[in-house]
């Protein structure tokens, strides 16, 4: 009965102010963010608040997004949660009166000035999305009003043809336009610029690193506390075939495949130390002629790409935001801090949902809470007296996902860092091997998901398929660490002798595996078994 009184009031939420001057209505604005952007907002998908209780909604600004008479509203919201905490979004409304028009987007039914139709999300207008890139396109070189538009410098568009969504995103919305360019429309804002952005637009502008896509515009309002925030960024769109998560495990498969197809006994092949380094020539023939050589080779490939991405990003020596530094006290006390909060947090996770789990997940959750000390005191062993290496600014969220496949060669994206963690944190100068070390995670969830998701298709016990994961999964690490090590020391990138090296991939291979290990307890605990793995495996390591 209340959802249809809720529903009928909806329907007839009539205002005398025009189009132009409806943001202004004090009444409007009122019952817009109590009765009706509550009940939209928690469907979209691009809502982070699902686990949380919303508590009530803010419109902390809004700005005009223009051209000549045809006008739009970007709203930024402030969702409140009883929790005692608070997320910003970006919605971008129109006033539409065609009937036949966005039947399952529309957010109100009202009539306006005396005009009925209905308020969308902006974004599902055709004619929003020609303007946002037009104004891009048109942009002045420097913009200094309150809303401010940025053409890129490889920009090569001289006119709007088409435009579509790109796929179903989690936390934004991603448009192509004119199948070269796609808008990605941050939906989840920050009061800062977004280092998807930042990143973007130095490693394309300013320092010409090929492999990401190329930096082309941007959207970006300045809020009432004179802070740039990023609304869009638009980017060239790169050719691909998929990324490089479903990339890797067509070819792992491919190598278990082999394990039964040749008969291997898995006993019999030879195995490596954790953090070798070794040249293709050096890995056995035992493990080519089980592996294959190409997903060697696309793993030096992927190695090089990774120093160069690092290579560009720690070359600067001008824009502050982006120098190289060394590791201090502040930067210590900052990661013990961050560390331990996290490590809390998942230790409070895992018991409160051991009940989830059962076999070598239950067992591996209980050895992780009996050795939650040593844990802890791996993380805090860290001593930036010992570490002569540089910090720069890293990609913070690496991942096979976040990489493209492109005829055999790699485009890294997605600059935005761990969804976890705040603005002012992804911006953190980090050691660069953070990133290799979340892509060695990321070998190692690819080589377990292969095995859970297809292990009763080979003759081998599940014991036998973890110990020829782990073997390659080792070769993996040996042959990317080799190239990788080679490239960055080549370029004068101080990334430590190789004991600090080791140090400090085992502690980021922690921290991530930890990390990890929240979202698959709260999301598909029967995967819970991944992290706990390479948790346990990183402890047992000398």
């Amino acid at each position: 009965m209340a959802k249809s009184e809720t529903s009928k009031k909806k329907s007839k939420a009539q205002f005398n102010s025009t189009w132009e001057t409806l943001i202004e209505d004090e009444g409007f604005i009122k019952m817009f963010l109590s009765e009706v952007l509550e009940e939209y907002i928690i469907k979209q998908r691009w809502y982070g608040g699902k686990s949380s209780t919303l508590k009530y909604i803010e419109l902390t600004e809004y700005f005009r997004i223009q051209q000549k008479e045809e006008v739009y509203y970007g709203l930024l919201l402030e969702v409140n949660f009883k929790e005692a905490f608070y997320q910003h979004y970006f919605l971008p409304i129109a006033f539409v009166t065609d009937e036949d028009f966005a039947k399952e987007d529309r957010i109100l039914s009202l009539t306006i000035n005396g005009v009925s139709g209905y308020l969308i999300d902006a974004i599902n207008l055709e004619s929003f999305r020609k303007l946002v890139f037009e104004r891009i396109l048109t942009a002045e070189p420097k913009d200094t009003t309150r809303v401010q538009y940025h053409r890129g410098e490889s920009l090569k568009e001289t006119e709007y043809k088409s435009s579509r969504f790109m796929g179903m995103e989690q936390s934004n919305t991603s448009v192509i336009i004119n199948d070269h360019c796609v808008i990605k429309f941050f939906r989840r804002i920050y009061p800062n610029k977004n280092p998807d952005y930042e990143m973007s637009r130095f490693l394309s502008d300013k320092k010409g690193f090929q492999n990401t896509p190329a930096y082309q515009g941007s959207l970006n309002i300045i809020d009432s506390d004179k802070l740039m925030v990023t609304i869009a960024l638009m980017q060239e769109l790169v050719p691909n075939q998929g990324d490089a998560w479903e990339y890797m495990l067509e070819k792992i498969l491919k190598v278990f495949h082999n394990l039964s197809d040749k008969g291997i006994k898995v006993e019999d092949l030879p195995s490596t130390g954790m953090f070798e380094r070794m040249s293709i020539r050096e890995v056995p023939p035992e493990i080519i002629d089980w592996a294959g050589l190409d997903v060697f080779l696309k793993l030096q490939q992927l190695a090089v790409r990774t120093a160069e991405m690092h290579i560009a990003l720690g070359s600067e020596f001008e824009e502050t935001s982006f120098t190289p530094q060394h590791f201090n006290r502040d930067y210590e006390v900052w990661l013990k801090n961050r560390l331990l909060y996290q490590f809390q947090n998942r230790l409070n996770t895992v018991e409160n949902n051991l009940h989830k789990l059962d076999g070598l997940a239950l067992k591996l959750a209980k050895d992780f809470l009996s050795q939650k000390n040593e844990i802890r005191k791996r993380f805090m062993s860290f001593d930036w007296h010992k570490l002569k290496g540089e910090r720069i600014r890293v990609h913070g969220d690496y991942h096979l996902g976040q990489i493209l496949v492109n005829n055999g060669d790699f485009y890294i994206l997605d600059f935005e860092g761990e969804p976890e963690s705040t603005i002012r944190d992804r911006r953190v100068k980090q050691p660069p091997l953070k990133d290799v070390a979340g892509l060695f995670r990321s070998f190692h969830y690819a080589i377990y998901a292969t095995i859970f998701n297809h292990g009763e298709e080979f003759p081998y016990t599940q014991d036998q398929l973890f110990e020829a994961g782990e073997k390659l999964y080792r070769y993996f690490i040996a042959v990317f660490l080799r190239t990788y090590t080679d490239i960055i020391q080549e370029a004068n990138l101080n990334i430590g002798y190789n004991q600090e090296r080791i140090f400090m991939l085992k502690h980021a291979m922690l921290e991530k595996a930890v990390y990890e290990l929240g979202y698959e307890m709260n999301s598909r605990p029967l995967w819970a078994v991944i992290p706990l793995e390479g948790i346990a495996s990183i402890m047992n390591q000398e």
